[in-house]
């Protein structure tokens, strides 16, 4: 029986991803880093201090330390906030009352640390899962594609085994944690990757949309789900 969903944030509650793109791009070029749209999409849901240390060392061929990658994402994120907000995703609130009416409770697990993004979790969200069910950058010293976020995930929902899960993604390094936690992970193709970069991440299932997702939710768990 599942116990509770998974859902990642950007790209899944929000559609955000063509602005962190821009945010991304901008950011890193005042830092020297040539960092593309498709670096960006490539690189979501890993913790933004890692990707930023990824690409210094990739193309400066130097270490810097997390405080210094935390003041380029810094900038990152004021670029982010100072465009205009995006929309909430098509279809998710009705994929949260299906699940809500299922007895499934509701975490979030994303490799944001953005104070503004939690609290809109909240107002908008606020239905359907709790603070302490938000699990964010801060909770993990290793982002996605490792377990860990999705392993604190089920603790904070009570200690959950990773069979009575389920995540919901749409990154390939999303995917990759959500498999490493050992959970039952779908895919949701929101972005420009084609759907054989998320199967071959190892998604258990892929759907087209969010919204596709909540309008086959309730036959999924009766026939499909494996638990």
């Amino acid at each position: 029986m599942i116990k509770v969903a998974l859902f990642d944030m950007d790209g899944v509650l929000y559609d955000s991803m063509g602005n962190h793109a821009v945010a991304w791009v901008q950011s890193m070029k005042k830092f020297g880093i040539n960092m593309t749209a498709d670096d960006a999409y490539a690189t979501e849901g890993a913790r933004g201090v890692d990707t930023i240390r990824y690409m210094v060392k990739q193309q400066q061929n130097r270490d810097i330390t997390e405080a210094e990658a935390q003041a380029m994402y810094d900038e990152k994120s004021r670029i982010f906030h100072s465009m205009k907000e995006a929309p909430i995703m098509p279809g998710i609130i009705e994929l949260m009352e299906q699940i809500k009416q299922a007895g499934i409770s509701i975490g979030i697990v994303t490799g944001s640390g953005q104070r503004p993004l939690i609290a809109r979790i909240l107002k908008d969200f606020g239905q359907f899962v709790s603070p302490e069910h938000i699990t964010t950058a801060y909770d993990v010293k290793r982002g996605k594609p490792n377990p860990d976020p999705y392993l604190v995930g089920l603790q904070k929902a009570g200690n959950i085994a990773p069979t009575e899960a389920i995540v919901i993604e749409n990154a390939p390094l999303g995917i990759r944690a959500g498999v490493a936690a050992g959970i039952y992970t779908i895919a949701v193709n929101t972005g420009p990757l084609s759907d054989q970069v998320l199967l071959d991440a190892g998604a258990n299932i892929l759907f087209p949309s969010v919204k596709a997702l909540s309008d086959s939710f309730n036959s999924f768990l009766s026939e499909r789900c494996p638990f």
